[in-house]
């Protein structure tokens, strides 16, 4: 019964942190084109090139 005193504070300062972290994530646009990076690996690397020749 004595651990769930510490254990619920630090799974509440946990829960708080991973909230903080996934606000601070989707402020900063870090989900912003999650496609492109996807589409990256696809593409070889004289098409890569080719493109930025472009």
């Amino acid at each position: 019964m004595e651990s769930l005193y510490i254990l619920i504070p630090i799974a509440i300062v946990l829960v708080c942190v991973a909230a903080a972290v996934f606000l601070w994530a989707v402020r900063s646009d870090q989900f912003e084109d999650l496609e492109r990076q996807g589409h990256n690996i696809l593409l070889g690397e004289e098409e890569k090139t080719h493109n930025k020749k472009s």
